[in-house]
């Protein structure tokens, strides 16, 4: 067809003289939309858009959009951004032959579609949602704008409505299902809404294309619904009649008026009028139709009878045999299907399959599904069922390649992807697992679980910057509740590490290149996206003693020293409590936990002069030894000494915090005396032996000033029996 008809040239040399003003380019037009609409239909987007933008060509108009402020609804107070069709034409559509026809003997079958037509008025009491967006003139000031408006409202001529109607049919096939597809398609609706003069099938169409819009929308399902019993009843009528309902039937995808009805009692199931789509596929003879209805209202004795009656007529239909089996659910009618179609009935081995799986017999629903799938291969559902079905009998390699099927067929199959970034993340295949987690979490962005196991095997890969995206992702999602605190903690002791390796190659380096230092501050970066996450969590409230701990790391990363004592403190005062003394290894990370704060109130003093921490440092250091004692007491089996050790390490403290003499003895003494009964004065003179060696090593390369008491100053230290009290003052460095 194209051969005769796709160049202007061509069509002028056939009719010549025959031609009126505007008829050649309608015919070119009018060709390649009918070519465009057959591979519409094959499904071959690339080519029926070639085909699409000839015949646009063709017809001499331009479509683009753009956004202008308008209100969308009747109650609405506030102009907001609108999305609409912009039509520039290359000529009137007053010099086009066909304005004339319309002009002509159509304008009446206009003005009686007008009146009847299938789309309720503005003001009517069904929605407050407007056919057509209000466009705000006041608010279009400049030239350019008003240049759109006017070309938003510009009248086309039939041919140019046809194309404008296969742009949408494109529009909506190019893109994926999902709630923006309709509102892709909406420019172009409005647009054919918004003429004065359509053809009878262009009109049609265009209402079709709104139904099919409208009805995904709870606010305008009930619209959508009238819309199509009027549209139902309207081509049921004897006008218009053949001659004008014919014009331009083949350069518009319009439904047949058994689809159009068949569409129509789908409509009625979703809305919950089984009745009326009972009455609907009754007519059209559509059994297993009527057979679903029945099923969903709940009579299953009718749709026995009814399947029974249809198998005396065709015992061989194994379709009739499978609804049965759903009816009924019998495996028995399944395997009949299968009988009767020599194993040829997909659908029966899918329904076997289904039932194997939901009887845990997963061997068997994996071969079923790979028969299934042998006889019908595109079907997604069934790859993604035939994949799990292989997950669960563990055989990870044909759950991996049915998976990866699925989506071949579905692209946009998230749960497909997630499975496959799973599936590798068993098989240690963690770089497989990260490409595939970057397609799931595409199309399942708010599923903390994808981006949990996304930042898993991300922190597996050394990509520190992905973890730490992931690990936010969860956080929001699961509203501040879900945070990995050991995860968080490898990346920062690995930042840390890549931190001190960059900082010794750049003292090694003297002059740093710019790389250099864009590797240097790679690691800072990392640090305040901890900090970021970490402070998030610390608003929220949800926090315990591992995360206290990798707050304080994180503030003394950055210098910040007292936020690091405090969350130090914190983290110490979350470990304390009633299981604390019953748990030797709760009792160890306290003990952990307050030898770092003493540390880093040592390291403040240090720096600043202040003796506050010093005294700080002091006290926590006496109450962690003491309890380290009352821990002892509490459970005599369980050896503390390691416990105090942490707490009192030798050089770790300066000896003005360090218990020395008799009062270290005395502890020792104690514990050892609670620890090992038999031998005790043997235990107590070892223990203060031990103390006097570890004494002196404490003395050994510590810088304190000497500080000398005169006697009197002694005495009030000095019990009456001459030996020294243990509870006494310790001196401080100035």
């Amino acid at each position: 067809m194209l051969t005769h008809f796709g160049e202007l040239e061509k069509v002028s040399s056939y009719w010549g003289s025959l031609l009126c003003d505007g008829e050649g380019r309608s015919f070119v037009s009018a060709a390649f939309l009918e070519a465009g609409i057959v591979e519409y239909k094959y499904g071959r987007v690339d080519a029926s858009r070639l085909h699409l933008d000839s015949a646009q060509e063709a017809c001499g108009i331009h479509l683009s959009l753009t956004g202008i402020l308008g209100f969308r609804t009747i109650h609405q107070v506030d102009a907001k951004s609108q999305m609409v069709l912009v039509a520039k034409t290359s000529k009137p559509a007053a010099d086009d032959g066909q304005s004339t026809e319309l002009a002509g003997p159509q304008s009446d079958g206009v003005a009686s579609r007008k009146a009847t037509s299938s789309v309720p008025d503005e003001s009517d009491e069904f929605c407050d949602i407007l056919r057509t967006p209000r466009l705000d003139e006041n608010g279009n000031d400049s030239s350019s704008e008003s240049m759109t408006s006017a070309n938003t409202q510009i009248s086309l001529s039939a041919i140019q409505q046809a194309a404008v109607l296969a742009q949408c049919l494109h529009v909506s096939r190019s893109s994926r299902s999902d709630e923006m597809s309709g509102w892709e398609m909406a420019p172009y609706i409005e647009s054919i809404d918004s003429q004065d003069k359509s053809y009878f099938v262009v009109r049609s169409l265009c209402d079709v294309l709104r139904i099919r819009w409208e009805s995904t929308r709870s606010r305008t399902k009930q619209r959508a619904l009238l819309m199509m019993e009027n549209l139902v009843e309207d081509i049921a009528k004897e006008f218009p009649v053949v001659s004008q309902r014919a014009k331009l039937v083949f350069g518009v995808h319009m439904p047949s008026i058994p689809a159009l009805r068949k569409e129509y009692g789908e409509l009625l199931i979703s809305c919950g009028l089984l009745g009326e789509a009972l009455s609907v596929f009754k007519e059209l003879e559509l059994w297993d139709n009527l057979i679903y209805c029945y099923r969903l209202s709940g009579k299953v004795a009718d749709a026995v009878s009814l399947i029974n009656t249809r198998l005396s007529v065709t015992p061989n239909d194994p379709r009739l045999w499978c609804s049965l089996g759903d009816a009924t659910n019998n495996d028995d009618h399944y395997k009949k299907a299968l009988e009767v179609s020599n194993n040829k009935s997909a659908r029966a081995l899918r329904s076997l399959a289904r039932s194997a799986y939901n009887k845990n017999d997963f061997h068997t629903s994996k071969i079923l599904w790979g028969s299934a799938l042998a006889l019908n291969s595109l079907y997604p559902d069934g790859w993604f069922a035939y994949g799990t079905a292989a997950w669960k009998d563990k055989d990870l390699e044909k759950a991996v390649d049915a998976f990866s099927r699925a989506v071949q067929i579905d692209p946009e199959n998230g749960e497909a992807w997630n499975n496959i970034a799973c599936l590798h993340m068993i098989r240690g295949k963690s770089q497989a697992a990260v490409q595939a987690f970057k397609e799931a979490v595409k199309f399942k962005r708010n599923s903390w679980e994808v981006w949990e196991n996304y930042s898993k095997v991300a922190l597996d890969t050394c990509n520190m910057r992905l973890t730490l995206e992931a690990v936010k992702m969860v956080l929001n999602l699961s509203k501040n509740k879900r945070f990995n605190v050991d995860l968080l903690d490898k990346v920062m002791a690995s930042v840390e590490e890549q931190g001190t390796q960059l900082t010794q190659e750049a003292k090694s380096i003297s002059n740093a290149s710019d790389d250099a230092n864009k590797e240097t501050r790679l690691p800072n970066q990392l640090v305040d996206i901890i900090g970021d996450i970490l402070q998030q969590i610390v608003r929220s409230g949800a926090s315990n003693a591992e995360f206290w701990g990798l707050y304080a790391r994180w503030h003394k990363s950055k210098g910040n020293l007292m936020a690091c004592s405090e969350a130090l403190l914190k983290q110490v005062r979350s470990l304390q409590g009633s299981g604390l003394w019953h748990d030797q290894k709760k009792f160890t990370q306290y003990a952990q936990a307050s030898l770092q704060l003493c540390k880093v109130y040592i390291e403040i003093s240090s720096t600043t002069g202040s003796r506050r921490e010093l005294l700080s440092a002091e006290m926590h250091l006496k109450s962690s030894l003491k309890q380290a004692t009352d821990f002892s007491a509490h459970n005599p089996a369980c050896s503390c000494e390691h416990s105090v050790n942490q707490i009192y390490t030798p050089r770790a403290l300066p000896l003005a915090l360090t218990p020395q003499g008799p009062e270290r003895r005395g502890i020792h003494a104690k514990v050892a005396t609670r620890q090992w009964s038999d031998g005790a004065d043997r235990s107590i003179r070892e223990g203060g032996k031990a103390s006097r060696m570890e004494g002196k090593a404490d003395v050994v390369g510590v810088d304190i000033r000497e500080v000398t008491r005169t006697d009197e100053e002694s005495a009030k230290t000095t019990p009456h029996d001459g030996t020294p009290d243990p509870g006494a003052s310790l001196p401080l460095l100035p």
